[in-house]
């Protein structure tokens, strides 16, 4: 910061600013004027709060985008954590433990065939480990609600070919790839909760029909979902034996009036004939 004195009622105040861009070093030489005279003149209004904000992110524009990449990247990494393979656990304790331990560290919930009690973590993450006794007893039923399961996470699961009922209700990670994947239980799987997914389309949607003993499906509240009630017919003619709920055949398509026209006495009697 340089003073420079000018006229009686004036100092010159300049500051040179250095910033990077593209591999190359820029210098800004900003020069300001500020009078100290006593006689009357136009007030300028100071920045607004807006202005002021905009102009700290410019000074720090590259450490914001910084920040983003880092949070980015943590998110991604905390991703693949959660969803990593259970392979060691698998070694000592079994599959059906290994797969209960992987529920219960993403925040879920397991119930043991022929137990009527439920596994489930609290809010900080910690549980009972009393399960590490049934290592022979397959999972039955899995509760994934709200969790960061995705289709990586679901080599855990594969191996439980008993699972007879999965709930994925508002699991942000589970898409079109996810449910390509549930092929594996379609000899066992009765009960499907995909509720308030965010990520899962028509599309995605359609590898549901390989699941032939499925009885119960929940498809409510699924914003990638445009035509619902499409997608409704498409599932009801692959899985007769299936409830589907949370959708309806109107949703999604498109009412148009049209105005009933009487056929000819000579149409009508071939038509009767």
């Amino acid at each position: 910061l340089v003073e420079e004195e000018g006229s009686p009622d004036t100092i010159n105040m300049a500051a040179a600013t250095q910033w990077r861009s593209g591999g190359r070093v820029w210098w800004c030489l900003s020069v300001a004027r500020r009078c100290f005279s006593s006689s009357a003149g136009p007030t300028r209004t100071p920045p607004s709060l807006p202005g002021r904000a905009l102009f700290f992110l410019c000074q720090r524009f590259y450490d914001v985008e910084q920040l983003v990449s880092w949070s980015s990247a943590l998110k991604a990494w905390r991703l693949r954590k959660k969803n990593s393979y259970y392979g060691y656990t698998q070694k000592l304790y079994g599959d059906n433990v290994a797969a209960a331990f992987y529920i219960l560290s993403i925040g879920g919930a397991v119930r043991f065939a022929g137990q009527s009690e439920w596994f489930r973590s609290d809010r900080r993450g910690r549980f009972s480990w009393d399960f590490l006794s049934l290592r022979d007893v397959p999972l039955e039923e899995v509760d994934a609600s709200g969790t960061l399961i995705n289709h990586t996470g679901l080599d855990n699961l594969v191996t439980q070919s008993r699972l007879r009922s999965l709930c994925l209700r508002g699991c942000p990670a589970v898409d079109g790839w996810f449910v390509s994947r549930l092929h594996v239980f379609s000899d066992s799987l009765e009960e499907l909760c995909l509720s308030n997914c965010p990520r899962l389309s028509e599309g995605g949607l359609l590898p549901l029909t390989q699941l032939r003993g499925l009885r119960k499906l929940d498809l409510s509240a699924l914003p990638g979902v445009s035509n619902s009630g499409l997608l409704r017919i498409l599932l009801e003619e692959q899985l007769p034996a299936c409830t589907i709920t949370g959708i309806e055949y109107t949703q999604g398509l498109t009412l148009t009036d049209t105005h009933s026209h009487t056929l000819p006495e000579t149409h009508t009697e071939r038509l009767t004939l």
